[in-house]
């Protein structure tokens, strides 16, 4: 076997970053070979394509489905297999669950070799559409050419006018959407009315390779429990006429919104954030719930992407946290303070640990609208220790330590603090369940015990998944 070797598969389990697995005989042994296969799922009949090999196992394309899986389901969406937002969307959401819930157990049984804790069943969402409160689309001036396009021989239209979404693994070009099934209907409709607005005057998309142009990014952020609404338009300089009129029309087309920005990028980056903004209409800012508590969402703020689903996420955090009123707690990697906050009112106080400015800038107006007083910020940096900062402020040490890192996991810098801290209980809340078994491993080899595991489904058709883990000092 080799690259570019064609296999005829049977597809029998459901891989981490939703990868269908296949089983072969390997020549003269008694082992197993396993192929990867992307857009495959268990109960598939398959030809695919060997794309990459290594000595255990091998990724192939899929080239066509002989036989279709029983889970198999239409897609509701008709970009999808060539836009890269949902990689599952013709998979029944039961079944996605399913496997997610095995992928993260085999993870900490199988991968990380660990027994002995509670498993708790998988969260599911409540929506499975039109669950997400932000979505960020790109301007290209390469319009993503699709294969019914090509194949029709037909002269192509408007290729250097693109807002949609990138294609995976393809950064200089955008495939133009009209519709998309994550975020509101709204947020379609917006989207569809910016492409004409600037389509019919000419306006320029700012390119990569030259450096010119004015339009980046249009980004939408709807609040779910108030009903407000922002457009946030990136653009690579300031026109203040053209932007008036954009601002006006939006107004009058869609007086549902409830704030319109203009952020100024002015760096070569492809980046969704301005330099700075200008606020056109509206106070800048939605505001929106979670559980009961209120927070403040600016245009380049964090906030978790699944309201509803962040609220359950942050109860099971509470609840694995068995936290009393006199606990001292470390929130680390605090972001906007949505976690501090929400758990701020069961406990004595709260040290949030975060590094950019601005994200505790939008944490303390958060702490205002909730009217938090037990709560204080250390400034630091999670790539470097933050042990010395917390032991020069004389912050008492920590009953239970929250962390919710990147995806990378934590630095081995701070799994040493907490460690050196020793806090009674560590609850660790991850969007990466490899990452997150690396440094729970690490904690188990320095007097930790893992008691309670439970994924949540914050982002249905796609292989990403939360997951709250437990652990206790022994």
């Amino acid at each position: 076997m080799k690259k570019g070797t064609k296999l005829e598969l049977k597809i029998e389990d459901y891989a981490f970053e939703g990868k269908g697995l296949a089983r072969i005989d390997q020549e003269g042994t008694d082992k197993k070979f396993v192929v990867f296969v992307q857009g495959a799922y268990p109960g598939d009949k398959v030809n695919a394509q060997i794309r990459k090999k290594k000595k255990s196992y091998a990724e192939a394309k899929l080239i066509e489905v002989l036989k279709p899986s029983e889970y198999r389901v239409e897609a509701k969406c008709g970009y999808f297999g060539t836009c890269g937002g949902c990689k599952a969307q013709d998979l029944d959401y039961g079944v996605q669950v399913q496997y997610k819930e095995k992928q993260v157990r085999d993870i900490f049984e199988r991968m990380g070799g660990l027994d002995g804790f509670e498993f708790f069943p998988i969260v599911p969402s409540e929506k499975i559409y039109f669950y997400r409160n932000k979505m960020e689309f790109s301007f290209a001036d390469r319009r993503w050419i699709t294969e019914e396009e090509v194949a029709s021989g037909e002269e192509i239209p408007d290729r250097d006018f693109a807002l949609g979404l990138h294609i995976p693994r393809i950064y200089d070009k955008v495939l133009d959407i009209k519709e998309c099934f994550l975020q509101s209907e709204i947020s379609n409709d917006i989207l569809n009315f910016t492409r004409d607005f600037f389509k019919s005057r000419d306006v320029k998309i700012y390119s990569t390779k030259t450096h010119e142009g004015y339009l980046r990014n249009l980004v939408i952020k709807t609040a779910h429990h108030t009903g407000e609404l922002m457009v946030n338009l990136v653009t690579a300089s300031e026109d203040t006429d053209l932007i008036s009129q954009y601002g006006a029309e939006l107004k009058k087309n869609f007086p549902q919104i409830t704030t319109f920005i203009n952020n100024i990028n002015l760096r070569k980056a492809q980046v969704a954030v301005g330099d700075y903004e200008n606020v056109i209409f509206g106070p800048g800012f939605i505001y929106d719930y979670i559980g009961k508590k209120k927070y403040r969402v600016s245009a380049n703020s964090f906030f978790q992407t699944n309201t509803l689903q962040a609220e359950k996420l942050y109860d099971i955090a509470v609840e694995f946290g068995e936290f009393h009123p006199d606990d001292i707690v470390y929130d680390l990697y605090s972001g906007a303070g949505t976690i501090a906050i929400y758990l701020s009112d069961k406990v004595k106080e709260v040290y949030a640990v975060e590094a950019v400015e601005a994200a505790v800038a939008d944490a303390k107006i958060n702490m205002e609208l909730n009217n938090v007083h037990n709560m204080q910020f250390i400034k630091a940096d999670l790539n470097k220790s933050f042990y010395p900062i917390a032991e020069k402020h004389s912050f008492p040490k920590p009953d239970v330590i929250v962390a919710d890192p990147p995806r990378s996991g934590m630095n081995p810098k701070t799994v040493a603090d907490i460690i050196k801290l020793g806090p009674d209980r560590i609850v660790y809340v991850s969007c990466n369940p490899t990452t997150q078994i690396r440094d729970i491993k690490e904690f188990i080899e320095n007097g930790y015990e893992l008691l309670k595991v439970r994924p949540v489904d914050m982002f249905p058709h796609t292989y990403h998944i939360e997951n709250v883990a437990l652990l206790k000092k022994r």
